[in-house]
């Protein structure tokens, strides 16, 4: 480097500009001393170098004094910025006194440090008590960087790939035999077999960022248990169900098989012996009857297909189920155009069903029905409207085979359900608030 460039740095620095600016405020007052010193013959030349000496020294010590008092705060700060740096909020610059421009800088550097030592110890609280949950949930958790490596695996996500965690890190997904996974679309129960269990596994994926870099979270949760409890209640409700329509047929056609064997076992028969044994039979084939219904609906409602779905004009599937009802005149209040993609079987079925449900409970009051829809963000509401006496009862709404109404199933309301959740939608059934009568709210999406 050239003397010339060396001189400029030299200049540039802060600490040196602050010296040369201390210099060149003393500098006309010591000059002036100096011209005083010397132009007279007041003083002799001893006294002359030596005041001439002291007025130069305290000068120069005046000034470099003001260069430290100014360079060394400077410095103090450059070293606590550089603790907050590398992460030591511990240290405490001093002089920090209100009311001085310095003593201020201090406050705020101390305030900032003691505001970030307090946020790093909630972070790593918080850091350990999610480390800690991870390890000990029952459920594997993966995380994939954006080239499809694992980054994090806690106890389950080990015991499912019957790996430490050692050899399972940095392995990419598809030597994990995991890639599927990542991109997996459809949220539905799979059966798989891991490397340490198999059974049916339930699968989410999740994307986040950290350090601005595309990471995939994976979490696999075994549902087999939970399916298993799942199945053994369904299992115990069916068979509370049968057990007690079978015993409902069932009693009243022994007890009266019975008594019929007891009337032809009898010596000499009763005169209207055979009226009896017509009579008899005629309950026994009608209790039969019964139960056969009781089963063909059971049946049906075990085997609801999977819905076929195509385009569905809203406006013409209600219109043309509204005319279906003969019983009374339903009343339909037009909505916004709506083109559903659906089964327009089922849905008409469903829609028949309600329509039927309120023109029953209009007729017993002379009310009548309405039905219409809007448009809600992300779904059609569907809504129809009675002028019964409304439910005394919801609890029971959707229980199977559970029914208020004279000869009735007991599946119209659970096939209707079952319907709208094939279609990802929703079915609800309240009182009205504006007046008397029930309203069948159906979501369905767009």
């Amino acid at each position: 480097m050239s003397p010339a460039r060396r001189i400029a740095n030299w200049f540039r620095a802060h600490e040196n500009r602050v010296l040369y600016t201390a210099l060149m405020a003393g500098s006309a007052a010591v000059a002036f001393s100096l011209f005083v010193l010397w132009s007279g013959h007041a003083f002799s030349g001893k006294v002359r170098w030596t005041v001439s000496l002291l007025i130069l020294g305290c000068w120069l010590g005046f000034a470099f004094s003001a260069r430290e008092r100014v360079v060394n705060p400077l410095r103090t700060l450059a070293n606590l910025l550089e603790a907050l740096h590398e992460g030591d909020y511990s240290i405490r610059g001093r002089l920090a006194r209100p009311g001085d421009a310095l003593g201020q800088v201090m406050l705020q550097l101390n305030a900032i440090a003691a505001t970030l030592r307090a946020q790093r110890l909630g972070a790593v609280e918080t850091a350990t008590l999610l480390t800690k949950v991870m390890e000990e949930i029952d459920v594997a958790v993966f995380t994939f960087d954006a080239d499809e490596r694992l980054r994090l695996v806690n106890r389950a996500g080990e015991r499912l790939l019957a790996q430490p965690r050692q050899r399972l890190l940095t392995r990419t997904a598809a030597s994990l035999d995991l890639a599927e996974f990542l991109h997996l679309e459809d949220t539905r129960p799979v059966t798989r077999a891991f490397p340490g269990g198999s059974g049916r596994w339930g699968i989410r994926r999740t994307s986040f960022r950290e350090s601005g870099l595309p990471h995939t979270l994976l979490v696999v949760s075994d549902l087999t248990r939970a399916l298993r409890e799942e199945e053994l209640q369904a299992w115990q409700r069916i068979v509370r169900v049968l057990g007690h329509e079978l015993n409902n047929s069932l009693a009243p056609i022994k007890s009266i098989a019975g008594s019929l064997a007891q009337l032809l076992a009898r010596q000499p028969r009763p005169a209207d012996w055979e009226d009896d044994m017509h009579s008899g039979l005629a309950v026994i084939g009608a209790r039969s009857e019964s139960l056969s219904r009781f089963l063909n609906a059971y049946s049906r409602l075990a085997r609801l297909p999977r819905p076929s779905l195509g385009p569905v004009d809203l406006h013409i599937l209600v219109h043309r189920t509204a005319n279906l009802e003969t019983r009374l005149a339903v009343t339909v209040v037009p909505g916004p155009p709506l083109t559903l993609l659906a089964d327009s079987d089922q849905l008409e079925q469903l829609l028949i069903n309600l329509i039927r449900n309120a023109a029953d409970a209009s007729l017993e009051t002379g009310g009548s029905v309405t039905v219409t829809w809007e448009r809600a963000p992300r779904h059609a509401l569907l809504t129809v409207f009675d002028d019964g006496l409304g439910l005394s009862n919801t609890a029971n709404l959707f229980v199977p085979f559970f029914t208020t109404k004279p000869g009735g199933s007991g599946i119209g309301l659970v096939l209707c359900r079952q319907i709208a959740e094939a279609h990802f939608g929703s079915l609800t059934l309240s009182n009205r608030q504006d007046a008397g009568g029930c309203q069948a709210r159906l979501a369905l999406p767009l």
